[in-house]
């Protein structure tokens, strides 16, 4: 099924390059709490290779949601200008990323019966079982992103993964879709499109930040991947090779600064550098004895405090996110399911002592991870808060390989049978 919500009409830039952007050149924009990344990649016969970025302090937009479309337009035209200058092409197409509180993930089943006698499962079988799978009553609000079936089903036969050519008379798939805020979504595509770009593709941002960082035997044996962002933390279970849940939990990087610019009394700014020089999730691992300096509010003069402060500060904040993110996992009821831990990643997983709270709240093994890397991609981008945009970049790349293939059967949604 073709996105027509995405299909809108590009406004007129006359400040953008005259050059066209290349078939084989991939784009995707990542529009952040804090901040708004361009990424301009190529394939090329021996790969995905990197062009260009861009990037600019986001303003206009909050918690994943756009608040102000002016605000954040300019964001992103700035962000893609440099993009396409590094580059040195225009930038006409992108895949986005969307991601906060308004993201959903739901599970469904569903099929269809193929007839009296068994017969040969085709690809439009598999369309049609996928259909009925995701015809389950949504609120009126909420637009589908993603079909994931976890797993297909031939007469009472389950982990099927691809039931294309076998035999059978009645085809089901269980079926994980992520779903968001239709305004939410088509706000964040609307503002792409004011800059005069074409969005081909909207994706949930820990489903692309999973292709650039969690392995083949953690998806196998369960694992959680939580992107931590600056304004919330985006969570996607894999079990068996195959999504089995998603969600977001409403705390982020920004809460943590934000605490520490109440409790320190000094402006976000300057909180946002101590919690990052200086900051630790884990009282005791912090000496007694040390002191970091630490600005006032106005004009009055730093102050000398006990680094232990800051932590006793962090502490609490990074128990919280993980007692929330254990208790989304419950009410997922994939808990159990995360043999091989949990999988941190984003910019707010850089804080010291946090794998070891995410570890002792979930009782799983815990680690932090870096995007894989692209062939000429920079050494500064190669860092947990690039993985969503370089996750997006190599979705896109997947989804072109698929379209080459000519693997229109299970529709333009449905890029990959297991989303991994």
């Amino acid at each position: 099924n073709p996105k027509p919500r995405l299909m809108m009409q590009q406004n007129e830039n006359k400040n953008r390059p005259i050059s066209k952007q290349h078939p084989n050149v991939l784009a995707v924009v990542d529009v952040g709490s804090a901040k708004t990344i361009a990424l301009v990649g190529e394939i090329t016969d021996s790969g995905l290779r990197y062009r260009g970025h861009g990037m600019s302090e986001s303003r206009g937009s909050r918690k994943g949601a756009i608040v102000d479309l002016e605000k954040a337009g300019a964001s992103i035209q700035r962000a893609v200008e440099e993009a396409e200058r590094g580059a040195q092409t225009a930038v006409e197409h992108v895949v986005v990323g969307v991601g906060g509180i308004h993201i959903k993930g739901v599970n469904s089943r569903g099929g269809i019966a193929l007839g009296v006698r068994p017969r040969e499962i085709t690809r439009e079988d598999i369309r049609q079982a996928v259909d009925k799978a995701r015809s389950v009553a949504l609120p009126p609000d909420r637009t589908v992103l993603h079909l994931l079936p976890q797993e297909f089903i031939i007469d009472q036969q389950g982990s099927i993964r691809d039931p294309a050519g076998m035999t059978g008379t009645r085809l089901e798939v269980n079926l994980h879709m992520v779903t968001g805020t239709s305004t939410v979504t088509q706000n964040v595509v609307t503002v792409i499109n004011r800059a005069g770009i074409h969005v081909d593709d909207a994706v949930f941002e820990a489903l692309a930040c999973a292709d650039c960082t969690l392995k083949a035997d953690e998806r196998e044996l369960g694992v959680c991947l939580a992107d931590i962002g600056a304004g919330s933390t985006d969570i996607v279970v894999f079990f068996e090779g195959a999504v089995a849940h998603s969600g977001v939990v409403p705390i982020g990087g920004d809460h943590f600064t934000n605490d520490v610019a109440v409790g320190l009394r000094t402006p976000l700014a300057e909180a946002e550098k101590i919690k990052r020089v200086f900051g630790s999730a884990i009282i005791d691992r912090v000496p007694a004895g040390n002191e970091i300096e630490v600005p006032a509010v106005g004009d009055r003069p730093s102050r000398l405090m006990s680094q232990r402060l800051l932590a006793e500060i962090l502490e609490p904040r990074a128990i919280e996110l993980f007692e929330l993110v254990r208790e989304n996992l419950k009410q997922g009821g994939v808990l159990d399911s995360i043999g091989a831990g949990i999988v941190l990643t984003g910019g707010g997983a850089r804080l010291p002592g946090l794998t070891e709270i995410a570890e002792q709240e979930l009782e799983r093994p815990a680690r932090l991870a870096f995007p894989m890397p692209v062939a000429r991609l920079p050494v500064e981008l190669a860092e947990p808060e690039y993985a969503t945009v370089i996750g997006l970049l190599l979705y896109a790349e997947r989804g072109r390989q698929s379209r080459n293939v000519k693997e229109r059967g299970l529709g333009s949604r449905l890029k990959s049978l297991f989303g991994g």
